[in-house]
């Protein structure tokens, strides 16, 4: 009895390990599709002639449990299966110093507390 323990334990444990290793790599991907569409967002308003340092300087950090789809709808369970929930994002846009017409903008995501995705991109104005 005592062996079979040990040797289901040796096998169980890999499974266990490997199951920690899928779930980080779900996260970081569904941390990168959320910084991906924000950062669509705000390259399509500047598109349409939103000055985007007035409108997402002071975007509001969305929460965990508060994330917004493009049309500002927030996420819900039903429509998602609340894969968004422990999720939050937050955006940083800027003038570059010496060019006036160029803007970076910085969307980081963060899962419980930890940030998993920070993507930036310079966007001319």
């Amino acid at each position: 009895m005592v062996i079979l323990a040990a040797a289901a334990s040796s096998i169980l444990l890999p499974f266990a390990s490997g199951a920690a290793v899928r779930a980080e790599g779900t996260h970081r991907t569904l941390a990168a599709k959320l910084a991906s569409d924000l950062m669509e967002e705000i390259v399509a308003a500047n598109l349409n002639g939103v000055n985007i340092i007035d409108y997402y300087g002071t975007y509001p950090d969305e929460q965990q449990g508060d994330i917004e789809d493009a049309s500002g709808t927030k996420f819900t369970e039903l429509s998602t299966g609340f894969i968004y929930a422990n999720f939050s994002r937050s955006v940083i846009c800027e003038s570059v110093s010496g060019k006036p017409f160029l803007i970076i903008a910085i969307v980081s995501v963060k899962y419980n507390e930890d940030e998993l995705v920070s993507l930036s991109r310079l966007i001319s104005q």
